[in-house]
């Protein structure tokens, strides 16, 4: 079921995000007054799903759900019309139109999309806030793996600034790390201040997510509050509310030393003690292959949140200021994919990748800011200097603009094709991607 919410989601924000893409083409253009022949949400090669015509255009669903387009008459795009481009112009026709207006016709999506977002965010933070974990408050330390180790951190270390600089959000310090090429983390260990050294090697692995720094929460209380499927503990007898008090006559301190425990016995039955009603039982559980007995507990209870509310005015900037970080943040990413020290681009990921984003369960909240993250992507991949893509054509509108020379019809549909080949490519090597890493799980 978690599979189907993650899927619809998925496609009801890429059709939302789509439509008015297009939709940014499709105004600019008669607002100048260009023909446009098709409008159509995903690609419909040898049949449609659904269409009708209105005036001159026809507009339609096809059955490939890669994205969408329109077809603007006089204009060679996708579609390759190559006979309609032997043919005089005609003043309706896009080729037809002055520079400056095939330009902003070839901007509007991408102005649409990053407008949309900065929408978005503004009735986010008015409808819902903004809750996020202060720095401050990761009272217990952080937890790390062996990337943090071999960072030179240690579990119960407490982050106090990354170069010197405070991050107010806990989760934004491995962002941070990453994207702003820090190079060292103040941290305090034993009633110590050290600076720690943040070593390039590990970048690859941070941003992969393999590497990890999280919270670390103490072992007690330890309130069963749910089961994740097929649970070990849940066939053993755990119920929702039990209290685990230990593993056999062992208590810990930190729950990190639990799982660590659990881990040391994959496959192997053990002793828990644990809390009913007042009663203590010792149930028999067997741990799964991954280490794990299948209990969902509730973390918040250990850490004080903090929770910033908007009035509609108040979020109008802070929107606009999230929409234009987020801009920044993912510009720095998309740096990061052309540099071999980093390994970013082992990190691309095609529809897998997305969907995986959204979660198992609908949520409007989690739905609206990743829709705004989407339009931000589709608005900074669209622009990109590709033949085939807004980019190029703005490219190669840009030089005419420039240079008073407009290129030939046959140089632009050799850079159409190439440009096709291009982004066909770059599909399969992002879906490979994800095919690779989910045989590699």
């Amino acid at each position: 079921m978690e599979v189907f919410v993650k899927i619809a989601q998925l496609l009801l924000s890429l059709s939302i995000l789509v439509i008015l893409h297009e939709f940014g083409h499709f105004m600019f253009a008669k607002l100048f007054k260009t023909r446009v022949e098709k409008f159509y949400l995903f690609f419909n090669p040898w049949f449609s799903l659904f269409k009708f015509k209105k005036g001159e255009t026809e507009y339609g669903i096809g059955w490939l759900p890669l994205g969408g387009y329109i077809k603007i008459s006089g204009m060679i795009d996708e579609s390759m019309d190559k006979e309609q481009m032997k043919k005089p112009p005609q003043p309706w026709e896009f080729r037809s139109k002055p520079s400056w207006q095939r330009l902003i016709i070839m901007l509007g999506g991408v102005m649409v999309n990053f407008l949309l977002a900065i929408i978005i965010y503004i009735l986010i933070l008015f409808a819902w806030g903004e809750e996020y974990l202060p720095t401050e408050n990761v009272k217990y330390g952080i937890l790390v793996d062996s990337v943090g180790v071999e960072m030179g951190l240690m579990n119960g270390d407490r982050i106090i600034s990354v170069d010197n600089q405070e991050i107010e959000k806990f989760y934004q310090i491995i962002p941070d790390i990453v994207l702003n090429e820090r190079k060292s983390i103040q941290i305090k260990r034993d009633g110590r201040l050290l600076e720690v050294k943040i070593p390039k090697e590990v970048i690859p692995a941070l941003i992969n997510g393999r590497g990890r720094i999280d919270v670390r929460i103490p072992f007690s209380p330890l309130i069963v509050e749910g089961f994740i499927k097929e649970s070990p503990s849940k066939k053993a007898g755990l119920k929702t509310g039990d209290e685990i008090l230990g593993l056999g006559n062992m208590t810990f301190e930190y729950y990190d030393e639990f799982k660590k425990k659990l881990g040391e016995n994959k496959e192997a039955e053990i002793t828990l003690q644990v809390k009913r009603n007042g009663e203590n039982l010792v149930i028999p559980v067997t741990v799964n292959n991954q280490g794990m007995i299948g209990i969902r507990r509730n973390i918040e209870e250990f850490f004080e949140f903090k929770k910033v509310e908007y009035g509609f005015f108040e979020s109008i900037p802070a929107g606009i200021a999230k929409g234009i970080k987020t801009l920044q943040n993912y510009l720095k990413q998309f740096k990061l994919i052309f540099s071999k020290d980093t390994q970013a681009y082992k990190s691309l990921g095609g529809f897998i990748t997305i969907g995986s984003l959204f979660p198992g369960t609908w949520d409007w909240q989690a739905f609206w800011n990743l829709t705004a993250f989407l339009s931000i992507i589709l608005a900074i991949m669209n622009i990109l200097p590709i033949p085939a893509l807004d980019g190029g054509h703005v490219m190669f509108l840009l030089y005419e603009v420039i240079s008073g020379r407009k290129p030939s019809d046959k140089f632009l549909e050799y850079a159409q094709t190439t440009g096709m080949i291009i982004l066909l490519s770059l599909l399969l090597f992002a879906n490979g991607n994800d095919i690779i890493r989910y045989f590699n799980r």
